[in-house]
């Protein structure tokens, strides 16, 4: 019987990294078969999609509240399909609310269960451990503080390193970023990234536009480029330009393109997420703002491991990048935050080399890590 391999991704960013994977595995595995629920990305090396990565795409508590039912009976459709056939192995890659219960029934059943991309455990969820070494039988981190947290739960575990530090050049080219967006060399240019989720950008809109008005005031020849990704996202921005539009400011919105923004720019203004992993990535100095509601952020601050919310900081271990948030978010200190990685030169090279730092220890060749790691479950099933 051939090598099978279950799969599950739920997001376009889990489905690129499975891709990466499949086609990792597939140097060692030629002949495997990759089936389960993946994206087009998946899909397009070979992957058979029993259902579609977008149906696991949801967003919050309310939206997962209103597909349960759905989500809840496709996955008990997957485990009645892998435990009357099952497979050599089971990859779990991210979404963690909907693989690790299937991963706990499997490897129940004997079937290795990896889970690629750990929870944020070390943020403020780190009383799931008990449950995740009950259902993993290998965890695969993208972070480097990641495995001591598992060894010491007693899950097996492999750094594999971020694909994301794979991707992005060591080395950005601000200038050719500059030139294909049409900004002169010489002016000083600020990406603001709001968020990719609508509350995101309705919480943070108009402190981004007063801040932008304070660096006007300041410098004024700078450029902001505000990236969005959606037409919702994008309209709610404009809908809050237009209220302040007496201001006639340059602020120029681009439907996605977030990395040639923040390429292109001297400092960015970006909410907590992964867009803070890519800043740092690209080398630039940012400030990390984020606004929800009153209640939620007194309830995650409670739940909160450590004392920051941003990878950056997370990642070197002190605070390298100023963090404003809630009440400390005003147009006034996020002004000043950024003006001073603008105006302080010695500062910001420090930081470059940093950055420079933490992109090599992140860049380890992920998915042919991550096929190391699962190769030896692969092969013990299917001698």
């Amino acid at each position: 019987m051939g090598v099978r391999i279950a799969m599950v991704a739920g997001e376009a960013s889990s489905d690129l990294l499975a891709s990466h994977l499949i086609q990792a595995l597939k140097r060692h595995l030629p002949d495997a078969e990759f089936f389960g629920i993946g994206g087009p990305k998946m899909q397009a090396m070979g992957f058979k999609a029993l259902w579609p990565a977008e149906k696991l795409s949801v967003h919050g508590y309310v939206d997962a509240l209103k597909n349960y039912r759905e989500l809840s009976g496709i996955r008990r459709s997957l485990l009645k399909q892998l435990l009357a056939d099952p497979p050599s192995a089971f990859i779990g890659v991210d979404a963690p609310d909907f693989s690790l219960w299937l991963e706990k029934r499997l490897k129940h059943r004997g079937i290795p269960a990896i889970h690629f991309v750990s929870p944020s455990i070390w943020a403020w969820r780190r009383g799931r451990l008990k449950g995740i070494a009950r259902s993993v039988s290998h965890m695969l981190c993208l972070f480097p503080f990641e495995p001591e947290l598992y060894r010491a739960a007693g899950v097996p575990v492999s750094y594999v390193g971020h694909p994301l530090a794979d991707v992005f050049p060591l080395h950005p080219d601000r200038a050719a970023a500059r030139e294909m967006l049409q900004i002169p060399d010489d002016v000083p240019v600020f990406a603001f990234l709001p968020g990719s989720r609508q509350s995101e950008v309705r919480n943070l809109a108009d402190t981004y536009i007063a801040t932008a008005a304070n660096l006007h005031e300041r410098h004024p020849e700078a450029r902001f480029l505000v990236p969005l990704t959606t037409r919702e996202t994008r309209l709610l921005f404009e809908d809050a330009l237009a209220r302040h539009a007496h201001l006639n400011l340059p602020i120029r919105i681009l439907f996605g393109h977030a990395v040639d923004a923040m390429t292109a720019a001297d400092v960015v203004l970006v909410a907590s997420g992964t867009a803070t992993l890519e800043a740092a990535l690209l080398k630039r100095p940012m400030v990390i703002t984020y606004r929800i509601g009153k209640w939620s952020y007194r309830l995650m601050r409670r739940m909160a491991y450590l004392p920051w919310v941003g990878l950056p900081n997370v990642l070197a271990g002190r605070e390298v990048v100023p963090e404003l948030l809630q009440d400390a978010a005003t147009p006034q200190a996020l002004a000043d935050a950024l003006d001073t990685w603008l105006t302080d030169k010695e500062k910001a090279a420090e930081l470059l080399q940093t950055f420079t730092d933490m992109h090599q220890t992140l860049r380890q060749d992920t998915a042919s890590r991550a096929a190391a790691a699962i190769l030896p479950y692969i092969n013990g099933v299917s001698r």
